[in-house]
């Protein structure tokens, strides 16, 4: 099991959390809602929870909550700007169809 970042993704992580000034890491989860059923997560996180799955890559700590951990397995957070929008982009294996509007997946 596994939950990976990209270059990007981690530069962008490290980069909020320094000029935060504190911070241990990046949660992960999902959420029911949605047409498709599921709708990605993310929340800087100041302290661990004690039921988080912790991984960690390139430097940056990724919890998340052992429930969502099922959907989230294998996923790789990337971190994209395209045109004038940037944010996050969860690229989940798991995924088996996304909404037309793009904010809930189906696994």
């Amino acid at each position: 099991m596994a939950v990976t970042l990209t270059e990007s993704a981690a530069r962008h992580v490290s980069r909020y959390i320094s000029k935060r000034g504190h911070g241990v890491g990046v949660r992960l989860g999902v959420k029911t809602t949605g047409c498709s059923g599921l709708a990605y997560k993310l929340e800087y996180v100041d302290e661990l929870n004690e039921e988080d799955m912790v991984f960690e890559d390139q430097g940056v700590k990724v919890l998340i909550d052992p429930k969502s951990l099922a959907y989230l397995d294998g996923t790789q957070l990337d971190f994209v700007k395209e045109g004038l929008n940037e944010g996050f982009k969860f690229n989940n294996p798991n995924e088996r169809d996304r909404c037309g509007c793009g904010e809930s997946f189906r696994v």
